[in-house]
């Protein structure tokens, strides 16, 4: 297939290998590892233990979320994840690592990061720098804007159009915060509604009591892909931000944030991100087959040819 776009040949030191999960026995969502610190470092975690635990979602489809096995996540990120899990393999001599899943949501990512409950989480998190004074951000994946999903019946085409409405964003969001925003500084006379996950926010809209879902454009295609009609819906409204996916890991560990950074360039510069795109955003994905026809983005081109961790970009105009 040709690919998405070119890029220069990187002096990298190895090729990467697909990578499968752990086993069942060690997929556990609820118990932890013995937290780590910044004195003990994820690499000399992962080889005192033998496993990784990877964070994941439930319902950040495409990116991380479970789909027809319980306990195996899928997705994006997910699979990027694994490229780092096979890289490590290699790094650290370990052919047998074993991976352990450990489920995340939109509140709890982070202080999981923080505390040495999960090693990595890749899943649909902003790198912005308020958060970059808790973890440390991968080099990122994917560039958002935020937008709105809402029925083509129901007169909304942006956020003008939400006065004295039901608006539901996910709880704990950077969507949450920017709308709360907008609507004090506008007196928008927005109702504001905080789901617990995209998921959640989604049956909201479908069963009528919210008009809108506010959340990243990519996310939004997401939800109206596994709806039970997804024509009925669609994503309307100028951009309010753009925002960068990166890896989280913890704050001030070099060492693991480099392996994790230079699996993810050497994935971009082999042109192998393009398949893994094109599985998750152009074709009919799991569990109910829905193409989200969600073509790569100009502004993801950019930063998959030339990858960096610094925060969103900018709000939008």
């Amino acid at each position: 297939m040709k690919p998405l776009f070119q890029l220069s040949a990187l002096a990298l030191s190895s090729v990467l290998l697909v990578a499968c999960g752990g086993d069942k026995a060690a997929q556990d969502t609820a118990k932890t590892d013995t937290p780590t610190t910044n004195a003990q470092g994820t690499l000399d975690k992962i080889k005192q233990s033998g496993t990784i635990v990877l964070a994941h979602r439930d319902s950040s489809i495409p990116f991380s979320y479970i789909a027809d096995n319980p306990n195996q996540p899928v997705g994006y990120a997910h699979d990027l994840q694994l490229k780092v899990v096979e890289a490590l393999k290699k790094e650290l001599n370990m052919p047998d690592l074993k991976v352990r899943y450990n489920l995340v949501t939109s509140q709890t990512r982070i202080p999981l990061v923080q505390n040495g409950t999960v090693d990595l989480e890749c899943g649909s998190t902003t790198n912005n720098p308020e958060r970059q004074q808790q973890v440390d951000f991968s080099v990122g994946f994917f560039e958002i804007g935020t937008r709105l999903l809402t029925a083509k019946d129901s007169g909304i085409n942006g956020f003008d159009d939400l006065k004295g409405k039901t608006l539901v964003t996910t709880a704990g969001t950077t969507s949450e915060r920017y709308i709360k925003q907008y609507n004090d500084e506008k007196k928008a006379g927005i109702n504001i509604v905080s789901a617990k996950d995209h998921g959640e926010g989604f049956l909201m809209l479908e069963s009528g009591r919210a008009a809108a879902f506010m959340m990243d454009d990519v996310l939004l295609a997401g939800e109206r892909a596994k709806a039970k009609d997804p024509n009925k819906w669609h994503i309307v409204g100028e951009p309010q931000s753009f925002e960068i996916y990166g890896c989280m890991v913890r704050k001030g560990d070099v060492a693991f944030k480099k392996i994790v950074d230079d699996t993810l360039k050497a994935v971009y510069a082999s042109g192998e991100i393009n398949s893994i795109y094109d599985k998750w955003f152009t074709q009919p994905i799991p569990p109910k087959n829905v193409n989200m026809e969600f073509a790569m983005s100009d502004n993801l081109k950019a930063l998959l040819a030339n990858p960096h961790d610094q925060a969103e970009p900018q709000k939008a105009p």
